[in-house]
């Protein structure tokens, strides 16, 4: 199973979705971008297009997935209808085969988008001996259990909090979502426990605002490491890393080598 135990003082950096702000995100260019940087492990999205092919993508909103050139949505495309408009777009088997053929040393953060995808990303993890590299994460508590059951060498994580308004992101929103924030920071480390017994998981993957010291502390004494996402300022980078976080999503992994000693 992969650790997550800090490196030389420091968390392990994980770039976001491979490292967005260097390369389109949730591309092969930025997953190699994110290991130019000298990321420990990759962390890219999997959604279920719902014509049973697995690709590497957020969400169903084809802005999103064509980095801004188109509207629409991608939800029971095909793959090959998908590309027409977005030729980057990576499938699960070709993300997978760049770790194996490009990467062999480093892990992969796979953030579960589709609860029916489960049976087919360990499948594809094993298949490719991918097992033990691997941290998957989600908000869906069932998905990392059956994950788990099928898999039990792929270490889960539970992440909070969901937004399952879709505000976050949303033009408008920054002060609602720092709000909404604020009152979760005093709670997350009560609810530490139960979210991580409710999904028998081994790391809780925080907000980078409600990664505080207590949180670490309560995740810690459970023997379950901390992921905080995503940050993008190296001021909160050094808040995190004070706090005892073991890993860090970044968009841009260079802000590590600026911001703390290596």
């Amino acid at each position: 199973m992969i650790s997550l135990e800090r490196r030389d003082g420091r968390p392990l950096r994980i770039g976001h979705r491979g490292a967005a702000a260097l390369a389109p995100e949730n591309t092969l260019r930025a997953f190699r971008a994110a290991v130019e940087a000298g990321v420990d492990l990759v962390e890219f999205d999997v959604l279920d297009l719902g014509a049973g092919e697995l690709v590497v993508a957020h969400s169903y909103d084809l802005r999103e997935v064509s980095h801004g050139a188109l509207t629409g949505t991608i939800q029971g495309r095909t793959l090959d209808g998908v590309r027409a408009d977005c030729p980057e777009l990576p499938s699960l088997d070709e993300a997978l085969a760049f770790f194996v053929e490009e990467a062999p040393d480093v892990g992969l953060h796979l953030d579960v988008k589709s609860p029916s995808a489960v049976p087919r990303i360990a499948g594809a993890l094993a298949e490719l001996g991918l097992v033990e590299r691997s941290l998957a994460t989600s908000f869906e508590h069932r998905a990392l259990r059956r994950l788990a059951e099928l898999e039990p060498g792929v270490r889960t994580g539970i992440s909070f909090p969901a937004d399952r308004a879709g505000v976050h992101g949303r033009h408008g929103t920054a002060r609602l979502v720092r709000g909404a924030l604020r009152a979760f920071r005093a709670v997350t480390p009560r609810l530490a426990p139960r979210l991580l017994a409710r999904a028998g998981a081994t790391a809780f993957v925080v907000h980078h605002a409600l990664a505080t010291p207590a949180t670490v502390r309560t995740a810690h004494a459970l023997g379950a490491a901390v992921v905080t996402w995503t940050v993008r300022d190296p001021r909160d980078l050094a808040r995190v890393d004070d706090a005892g976080v073991d890993a860090v999503v970044v968009d841009d992994p260079t802000i590590f080598v600026s911001t703390l000693q290596t």
